[in-house]
């Protein structure tokens, strides 16, 4: 069997979409896969090195690493109606917060280029630090830093930890865009392979998820390891928030709201190139 890496992050989504893959309830046509989880900033840096056979990236990290990866049809996580969220302990606008300092998880993920598509400011101009996103609640409360961006459960849980929303990324990008999504994360497989091996893997990829939701249950039982501070109940519904019809399959729709945030980036000077989208097919 040919070993390939598959790197993801240690959250409920993630845990969901390859329940299959790692429990080994899927046929792999002579593959298995090894799980590498790490944060997503750090998949993000690794895939610019074009160390792992399939990874979890940012669609902001796209725009760096199409060089070496193509991207998979299926793995998408949306911001439908939601996405990443800016919170305070108490409620600022936006001329407020580009005075303050920014707790961010890291400069390549997509909610920073949408915090930046946001602010209408380039990371030079506005006063942040990176913090790994497990961490930023932390950073608010303790004064580290006076805004938290927040990807992941944070979305769910950050009552819990006394603060506000000043603005929900996903919410302000739908409203500007025609309804669209917010394209946060995708699946991206290294181009060494050739087309035909590509098309084997994404159909793997693709049926390991539709495993999950028509075993959903199961799956969420399996992914609740990773539930940080989340019940069953939350979890479920984090999981339904980011793994649904987008994730089986970008779409039309899905495509272009891609199209549009890589376009907006590159028309205001904060990704280096206009971003052609090569998917496997």
């Amino acid at each position: 069997m040919q070993t390939l890496t598959l790197g993801h992050s240690p959250d409920p989504d993630d845990a969901f979409m390859f329940y299959a893959l790692a429990k080994d309830l899927i046929p792999t046509q002579g593959f298995r896969f090894e799980h590498i989880l790490q944060d997503i900033q750090t998949l993000n840096e690794r895939a610019t090195r074009g160390e792992l056979d399939i990874t979890a990236v940012s669609i902001h990290a796209y725009a760096y690493v199409s060089d070496k990866y193509a991207l998979l049809p299926s793995g998408a996580s949306m911001g439908d109606g939601y996405g990443p969220m800016l919170v305070a302990k108490q409620k600022f606008s936006r001329e407020e917060i580009l005075r303050k300092k920014i707790a961010v998880p890291g400069t390549m993920t997509s909610a920073f280029l949408a915090l930046q598509l946001w602010l209408g400011k380039s990371a030079k101009e506005f006063n942040y630090v990176v913090v790994p996103f497990d961490q930023i609640f932390q950073a608010v409360r303790s004064g580290a830093a006076e805004v938290g961006l927040i990807i992941h459960e944070g979305q769910l849980t950050y009552q819990n930890e006394g603060l506000v929303v000043c603005e929900d990324l996903g919410v302000w990008w739908g409203r500007e865009n025609d309804g669209l999504p917010l394209p946060l994360g995708g699946n991206v497989i290294h181009k060494r392979f050739d087309a035909a091996t590509r098309k084997t893997i994404s159909d793997i990829l693709t049926a390991s998820i539709q495993f999950s939701l028509d075993h959903r249950p199961a799956a969420v039982q399996h992914a609740l390891q990773y539930a940080r501070d989340m019940g069953r109940d939350l979890a479920d519904k984090f999981v339904g928030m980011y793994v649904n019809h987008w994730t089986l399959d970008y779409g039309s729709k899905g495509r272009e709201s891609i199209r549009r945030f890589l376009g907006q980036g590159f028309e205001r000077g904060l990704i280096p190139h206009r971003q052609e989208l090569e998917f496997v097919v």
